[in-house]
């Protein structure tokens, strides 16, 4: 099983921690030179007047662009501890690091979208940083398409041999990667709702997060503890679902015609 989350806008900054080394993260050989290349149109961009406006960043948050200047001098963490935030909290992650079967099923099956590294294992040492997906830089120009082909050099045979993607991205980073059509894996989309007074729904996004959160962090556990084998299906994932507290039903639809799933959790 893959499980594919985004990063976290909010950030829990190392005081302290070691450089940023590319050849340890994951895809280092296929990924380090694009990397490079992001890092050098970010720092060219986040050194200008306009950062904040090509960055996305908010009155608050603008002078957070001067994080993207230090970045290989900066201290890193292990991405589940950098990353903060209402699904990186609820799905506990470095709790699970903590304990030696849980970050097994962490690093072996857990795959974290950025818009700066492209992929990471929740593992992987990273400096703070501000940037998203959804961003066109000068020389890369919009970030999910400048990673879909490096990225699927990575992820394209992980997903053949596992064979279940579990996909908890946001909008912004889902374009960024897909399982080949042709590969034989199962996609599970999550999506989360509400159930409205005049019974319809209602996509929602705090809780959204939360959810899918609970539900990642409840998989790997599962996966840890060897509950989930190799040739998990849709309908697993959907058993474990059930066990997310707060929830009031869950729904899994049939495939579409590319066999893409989609998994409702309802709040």
């Amino acid at each position: 099983m893959l499980i594919l989350l985004p990063p976290s806008e909010g950030k829990r900054p190392p005081a302290a921690g070691p450089p940023l080394d590319l050849s340890v993260l994951l895809g280092a050989e296929l990924l380090s030179s694009r990397r490079r290349r992001v890092i050098e149109a970010l720092t060219e961009v986040s050194a200008g007047p306009q950062a904040a406006q090509v960055l996305g960043l908010g009155p608050r948050s603008a002078a957070e662009a001067g994080l993207n200047l230090v970045l290989d001098r900066a201290p890193c963490a292990p991405a589940h501890d950098l990353f903060a935030g209402v699904l990186y909290d609820a799905a506990r992650l470095t709790a699970l690091a903590a304990e030696p079967a849980t970050r097994e099923a962490l690093e072996r099956s857990l795959v974290i979208f950025s818009g700066l590294w492209g992929v990471l294992r929740p593992t992987d040492p990273v400096p703070d940083h501000r940037l998203s997906m959804g961003v066109s830089l000068p020389g890369t120009g919009r970030l999910s398409s400048f990673w879909r082909r490096p990225v699927a050099g990575v992820l394209d045979d992980r997903a053949r041999r596992s064979g279940l993607v579990v996909d908890c991205r946001s909008g912004a980073y889902s374009p960024a990667w897909r399982p080949p059509a042709d590969a034989g894996v199962e996609l599970v989309a999550v999506r989360v709702v509400s159930d409205r007074p005049d019974g319809t729904r209602a996509v929602v996004s705090h809780a959204a997060k939360h959810s899918r959160g609970l539900l990642t962090g409840r998989l790997i556990e599962v996966l840890g503890g060897g509950g989930l084998r190799q040739g998990a299906s849709a309908e697993d994932v959907a058993t474990v679902a059930q066990e997310v507290p707060g929830l009031r039903g869950v729904e899994l639809d049939v495939p579409d015609r590319r066999g893409r799933r989609v998994l409702t959790l309802v709040v």
